[in-house]
Parts: C-alpha cells; structure tokens; sequence
C-alpha cells in the first residue's frame, strides 16, 4: 500500500518512537580528565545517537565497580588491566571489551634537582608506594632494570599521599604516580619532577583504564553501540581539544582549575582511538608478567577475559 505524503506524515507523528536501552557505567572514580570521551558522548548526544541511555556513576567505594558488574548489579564499569587480571585469577566472571587509557599512567617518579638521576641512584634509598602487590611487582621490575633488588632499597606505605611526602623529604621517589596527575601537581607546587616509565623499564605495556562486564552480557547489542559512541567521541576530541574542554568544565564546572587542564592536555593523547579493538599478544605478555611475579596462578587464554566485539 503506498501513503499519500500528508497521510504517511500523520502516520509517522503517530508512531512513537522507539525507547533508548539503558546502560550503567560505573566509573572507577570521580569524574577527572581520564574520562573525557565518556562525558563527550554524553555531552554531544553520542549515546543518544546510538540508541542508548547511558547512566555515568561515580562510585561511593572506588573499589566495588568490578565487583558489582561482577554480580549482575550494573552492566559496564571502567577497570584497570592489572586488577582486572587480579580478579579474573580470583575467579570473577570479568571481561574487557573495550580500553578506554591505551598505556599505562604509572610512574616512578622523583625530584628532577634531587639526588637520583638514574634507577641505579635509587640503591639505599627509600620508596613510597600506595598499594601493595602490583605496585611491588612494577618496583621490582624498575629495580631489575638497573641491575638492583627489592633488598636494596627501603619501602614505606604513604597511604596515597605520593607527591606529598616525596616534597616533604620522606623519600626519594614514590611508585605509582600516574604522570597525567601526579606531575602536574608538583609542577604546580614549584617543583620539577623526574619520571620513569616502566613500558620504557622491563614491563610490557599494557591498557591503564578499560571497559570490562559480565561474561553473560559479552553478546549484549548495547556494547558495541556504546564503544561507537565513545570511539566518536574520542575523534571529537582529538580533532577538537578546546572545544571538547569547554564542553568538559560546562558539565564539571568544579573542575575547571590548573590542574585539570594540565591533566586534560597530558591525558588526550592516551586515549584508545580504536576502542574496541584488541591486542591479545599484549594482554597474554602482560599476564606472563603477573604470573612471574607471583600475582597470579596461571596464564588464562585472553579469550576468556578479553575479547573484540564484532
């Protein structure tokens, strides 16, 4: 049957429109710089573009995202590669679909006008580190490099205040400054930091913050709409940095300082500009390294915790 145009637009108008699907996305922290193409979806109507109705949660407890994908209370949450292989060993029913940080943010970093000017000045000295396990590991490796142990130097916990107590002279470098931050900050505060990069160290690289979910939920349809809009997104940003920041602190307003802006700049380069895709060589390098290390059991097969939606 063919509509006369007038009819065929009074059909149209009557035919509701089909509702968004909804999406939760836990994020691992506040809102910050790192999650910029996620706020340029939302902030352009990219989810919406792609038929989703995407909900950004800021955690109340960093920590339970996975944990809650994990048991079927929320679709999506942003993950670290490192932990997500923590917890795929302990057992979590965890897979990455997505990275949304391409390398790894983690340093070692010390004063630039100290006495350190190479890892092997770290021999005797004392290290500041926040979290215990992978930040060891990563130590360790740092350390290796350079042809020294952990017996060589002294650690101390500064429970996350990193910068703050390498400025006051409690120790000589801290481990686990992420140098979108961590650099910036103490530039901020009048001094030079020195930084060392364990992809350039002995580590292999490896995906700092990526999208994992459920292994029930790998074949959802609501996925790959959501890395569209998000690799969108990413261009967006790229293609256009000051725009994409005023339309940033217009939606976080209280982010709009130094800092941030500093981060911002540092951190755009980093992201994924192929969000979905996988490289499972590198995944299955990186988890050698944590069973070498001692942080897991076994090396799994990558398809069982990282696949590339199609």
């Amino acid at each position: 049957m063919r509509l006369l145009p007038a009819l065929a637009a009074l059909v149209l108008a009557a035919t509701p429109a089909a509702a968004a699907d909804k999406l939760t996305v836990l994020l691992d922290w506040f809102v910050n710089p790192d999650h910029a193409p996620l706020v340029m979806a939302a902030e352009k109507g990219l989810f919406a573009a792609h038929d989703l109705d995407v909900d950004l949660v800021v955690p109340a407890d960093p920590s339970a995202p996975p944990r809650l994908v994990a048991a079927g209370k929320a679709d999506v949450a942003l993950h670290y590669q490192p932990s997500l292989a923590l917890d795929v060993d302990a057992g979590l029913p965890l897979v990455r679909f997505g990275t949304l940080i391409e390398t790894p943010l983690n340093t070692l970093i010390v004063l630039k006008d100290g006495p350190v000017k190479t890892l092997s000045d770290l021999k005797g000295r004392t290290i500041g580190y926040s979290v215990s396990g992978f930040e060891d590991a990563m130590l360790g490796q740092f350390l290796k490099s350079a042809g020294l142990k952990l017996d060589d130097v002294t650690l101390v916990n500064v429970n996350f205040a990193l910068s703050a107590s390498l400025l006051a002279g409690q120790v000589d470098a801290v481990v686990g400054g992420y140098r979108n931050f961590e650099l910036n900050q103490m530039k901020i505060e009048g001094h030079e930091g020195l930084a060392f990069y364990p992809e350039e160290n002995g580590m292999p690289a490896y995906d700092e913050l990526i999208y994992v979910t459920n292994r029930d939920l790998v074949g959802d349809k609501r996925l790959p709409q959501f890395l569209a809009a998000v690799e969108e997104a990413t261009i967006y940003l790229t293609n256009h940095p000051d725009d994409a920041w005023a339309l940033f602190v217009k939606a976080y307003p209280d982010l709009d300082d130094d800092l941030n802006r500093r981060a911002w700049a540092d951190t755009l380069p980093r992201f994924a500009k192929r969000p979905a895709a996988l490289d499972a060589g590198r995944y299955e390098r990186f988890s050698q390294f944590m069973k070498d290390a001692g942080l897991i059991k076994a090396v799994p097969p990558v398809e069982t915790y990282a696949v590339e939606l199609r």
